[in-house]
């Protein structure tokens, strides 16, 4: 299996959203260069460099089903990667989507097991939020990134979701200035 990589834009104090789940400026330098990077996207060169390398080793996204209910699991394309794993209690809903190659697991650990799985030596991204924070918690993430926006929100969303207890990084690895975003990555300390 490939690395497990827990990811999100996400403001300067630590969130995803609001409490309204409304990402307000996180993700304008989606649109602020002159880079297409896919998925209607526009990003300063430096930006591109890092993202386009990252998108294009992801094989899986494992997502939760607040999220997938708030994209509507993207119209059953997923935004990078193959295959998209729902952690969720319900299933798939009703003649949704068929053809898109979406799973439906009931549990953390199993859901990041079978998106291993999935993904063979490709990158498994865990999106930030109750979920992330649960998959760190049970030390199934390799790496944390960051794409830090600067916005301070006060409130919403945490980036870690409700992680209760201390997990040590290393220090980032990966460290880029784009436009209007700063890209981290920091390896989770075993």
């Amino acid at each position: 299996m490939g690395r497990v990589v827990m990811h999100n834009v996400v403001s300067v104090d630590g969130f995803i959203a609001d409490a309204d789940d409304e990402v307000g400026p996180l993700f304008d330098w989606y649109g602020n260069g002159d880079v297409e990077i896919g998925a209607g996207c526009t990003v300063s060169k430096t930006s591109a460099a890092y993202v386009q390398p990252m998108w294009a080793d992801l094989g899986v996204l494992v997502i939760g089903r607040h999220l997938f209910d708030l994209t509507n699991g993207w119209e059953g394309s997923p935004p990078a990667g193959e295959h998209v794993v729902v952690v969720s209690h319900r299933p798939r809903p009703e003649g949704w989507h068929p053809e898109a190659s979406y799973f439906f697991v009931d549990d953390v650990a199993r859901a990041v097991a079978e998106a291993g799985e999935l993904a063979g030596d490709r990158t498994v991204g865990v999106a930030a939020g109750d979920v992330g924070g649960q998959a760190l918690a049970l030390g199934l993430v390799d790496e944390v990134a960051m794409d830090v926006v600067p916005v301070v929100f006060g409130s919403g969303k945490r980036y870690f979701g409700p992680v209760d207890s201390q997990h040590l990084l290393e220090d980032p690895h990966v460290v880029i200035q784009g436009d209007r975003v700063l890209h981290l990555r920091y390896k989770v300390r075993r």
